[in-house]
């Protein structure tokens, strides 16, 4: 009894879905009369493609493939880089090894990557600026970011700003970082400016600004949706921390 049940209430949520949704009213018949083996082709074949293209599962999807097969990138990169020498496949090459955390090894990738541009390569310019600031050479980075064209996207321009900010921080000058941070979190979505900012702050020794900047980050974050707030959960989560250690503090 329980499994003819289950089975009644399988249909019925599958032939729900098809009338609510539009579907041909032939899966009508195939749920009502296969039953079980009906709803499993109704479902293959309209309910998964349905949600295969969100952006959630995608991401989910794309973890699974790295997870099973963390060199297969790496190692389709390499393959088309021995075919042929361009500098789109040293790009390729780079960016699967930056992504992977070997940013020292993608460096040269993008240098000669960019040789081979005789007009430049904005994109790749911006990568290798960025990897050279993961890779500690803040100096090399910040010139880079200062030489870029600017973009015909107002974001993509407050992107290099924010990432102009982290190399000036590096670089020792930290009221010149303070000022781009405040300028670009003004108008970047998300809180990586204004995080980045408190926690310049924080180590000036300046609690009462970092205090403000973090409540405001706290308020960002009851706005966002699950997926937008697990893009930068590490973020997000160090922002409560340190918001709620300043507010035991003040107590």
């Amino acid at each position: 009894m329980p499994l003819i049940a289950l089975s009644i209430l399988v249909q019925l949520l599958c032939a729900v879905h098809c009338v609510r949704n539009g579907r041909n009213s032939l899966w009508l018949m195939v749920i009502i009369f296969l039953s079980i083996p009906g709803c499993l082709a109704y479902a293959f074949f309209e309910i998964f493609p349905q949600y295969a293209g969100r952006r959630e599962v995608r991401a989910v999807k794309s973890a699974a493939v790295r997870k099973l097969d963390p060199e297969r990138d790496l190692r389709a990169a390499r393959d088309a880089l021995d075919l042929a020498d361009t500098a789109a496949n040293r790009i390729r090459l780079a960016d699967v090894l930056a992504e992977a955390g070997k940013g020292g090894e993608a460096i040269p990738y993008y240098e000669a990557a960019l040789a081979k541009a005789p007009n430049g390569d904005r994109a790749a310019q911006l990568k290798l600026a960025r990897v050279l600031l993961d890779t500690g050479s803040p100096e090399r980075a910040r010139e880079l970011l200062g030489a870029l064209p600017v973009s015909g996207s107002a974001s993509e321009n407050d992107r290099v700003k924010l990432l102009l900010a982290q190399a000036t921080e590096e670089c020792g000058e930290d009221e010149q970082a303070l000022a781009l941070y405040e300028e670009v979190a003004e108008r970047l979505p998300g809180a990586e400016a204004q995080c980045r900012r408190a926690a310049l702050l924080l180590k000036s020794g300046r609690r009462g600004e970092a205090l403000q900047v973090l409540t405001e980050v706290e308020g960002r974050a009851k706005r966002l949706d699950r997926f937008e707030r697990m893009q930068n959960s590490d973020m997000y989560d160090w922002a409560a921390r340190t918001l709620a250690a300043l507010r035991a503090e003040g107590a």
